[in-house]
């Protein structure tokens, strides 16, 4: 379904609207107020002009073109601007063919590290906006993290979602210099002992970026996993050659991030070097969904274009086992509930359910007409099965039994449904995502459906462990 996407894309981009993918995160884990950096119009453009080198490179990587080919100074020099206190032709900006930029809007997102400009730039953590209320991110606020791709512009959009209040709004946003594919919340920053709000996300380009989600305004992630080869630089390759599709953080072992890439491989990447520790590549297809145990540190699940959802123990990788669901794995997920078991589906619209103790899943159903592109398996109340698929379907089932008994089904307003992610602190709330220009995010309340809470409403409701508690 993501590789879908990228062709859509390419065919669509001047009218597209979609949301590729989304992550809620936690309660209690954001700045109540978050930094803000400002900089002035000169120092703007003194970075835009120190990085225009990085950007044409960037451009040049786009179009397939080859580093380590010699150019002349005359393919290097930039035409004369017409007016010379206009540099960058700010006052024609708006007349400009936009196909000159192949990468889009995100470009300035690719600025470097701020090096020496760092003394010009302020950050304001108080002032007139920061005691405007929407502003302030409460106790009981939930965030949500969502991937939007609106005509030549990827963005990653931070909500504030709060059920009691009934707010669901964006409290700020960060240009992308790509499709983003795949979201990550983590709290590890290897730059500082205290627990962060970070954000890790991969897309069309093999280099992972990791926000920092309590800074507004930010031009440049905390920091990046991978690095493109460079033969004028002579540096080599540091992981991924292709897009990133999937990834999951370790909340056990807080230091390790998997990726999933269209290059069939896994990486398994050690946050406080930045580099990848364990490479698993025996996948004959691209890897579209991977998921750490949250129990067992060391077991990783995966699904696969090929039709194998495998678990693997990262102690010795090549140690694994796989389940098939032909012809593609769209997503996996645990139970945990179920400690040994997980959930898959697949492109054809079939959901199963696994037992890793069992060569063959206990239960396969024919969920949706389509791609079951969300598959969520509650983490607060046991049995409660979400499917989603690009029909537009919703779908509750129960599976605390010998098999699943579909619930309720309702169709979403966001056409294609691509993505879908359950609040973890309100486990009835469930925001979805789509391609539909007019509505491509819709947040759902499975109470108002009476199916749902008679089947599932009288149901204990299993808190699920703070990064505290677990760390403890």
């Amino acid at each position: 379904m993501k590789e879908v996407l990228s062709h859509k894309m390419e065919e669509n981009t001047p009218s597209v609207s979609l949301i590729s993918c989304m992550h809620f995160v936690r309660r209690g884990v954001a700045k109540p107020v978050p930094e803000k950096i400002e900089l002035t119009e000169k120092e703007l453009e003194k970075i835009i002009k120190q990085t225009a080198d990085d950007l044409r490179l960037t451009e040049k990587a786009e179009l397939g073109e080859d580093d380590s080919e010699s150019e002349t100074n005359e393919d290097n020099v930039a035409p004369e601007p017409a007016d010379p206190n206009d540099e960058f032709n700010f006052e024609k900006y708006d007349e400009e063919d936009n196909s000159s930029n192949p990468i889009g809007l995100g470009t300035i997102a690719t600025l470097p590290n701020l090096g020496d400009l760092s003394e010009n730039v302020q950050i304001r953590t108080e002032g007139p906006d920061s005691d405007e209320e929407d502003d302030i991110i409460k106790p009981d606020d939930n965030l949500l993290l969502v991937g939007h791709v609106e005509s030549d512009a990827s963005i990653l959009e931070v909500y504030v979602f709060n059920k009691t209040e009934g707010s669901f709004y964006v409290h700020h946003d960060i240009i992308l210099p790509w499709f983003p594919l795949c979201i990550e919340w983590l709290s590890h920053d290897p730059s500082d002992p205290q627990a962060g709000n970070l954000c890790a996300l991969g897309g069309m380009d093999p280099v992972i970026q990791v926000w920092d989600l309590d800074i507004e305004n930010c031009l440049e992630p905390a920091f990046k996993l991978g690095k493109k080869p460079n033969k004028r630089k002579k540096t080599n390759r540091v992981g991924h050659k292709d897009a990133v599709l999937d990834l999951s953080w370790n909340r056990n072992f807080e230091h390790v991030l998997a990726s999933g890439s269209a290059d069939n491989t896994v990486l398994l990447w050690d946050l406080d070097q930045g580099e990848p520790h364990t490479k698993l590549d025996y996948f004959q297809d691209k890897v579209q969904s991977i998921c750490f145990h949250p129990l067992e540190a060391q077991t990783l699940l995966s699904g696969a274009c090929d039709g194998q959802a495998r678990v693997t123990d990262c102690r010795t990788p090549t140690a694994h086992r796989a389940w098939h669901l032909a012809p593609e794995i769209e997503r996996v997920v645990w139970d945990r509930h179920n400690p040994f078991c997980f959930a898959m589906s697949n492109n054809t619209g079939k959901v199963a359910y696994v037992d890793c103790r069992q060569d063959e899943p206990l239960w396969t159903i024919d969920a949706h007409e389509k791609e079951v592109t969300g598959l969520v398996l509650s983490d607060n109340i046991a049995g409660l099965m979400m499917t989603l698929g690009t029909d537009s379907k919703l779908k509750t089932w129960d599976i605390s039994s010998s098999e699943a008994i579909q619930v309720s089904e309702r169709t979403c307003r966001v056409g294609q449904a691509l993505c879908a992610a359950v609040c973890p602190d309100e486990p009835f709330s469930l925001a979805v995502g789509g391609d539909n220009k007019e509505c491509c995010i819709e947040m759902l309340d499975l109470t108002v459906s009476e199916q749902v809470m008679n089947r599932f409403g009288s149901r204990p409701r299993i808190p699920i462990p703070s990064e505290e508690a677990m760390e403890s």
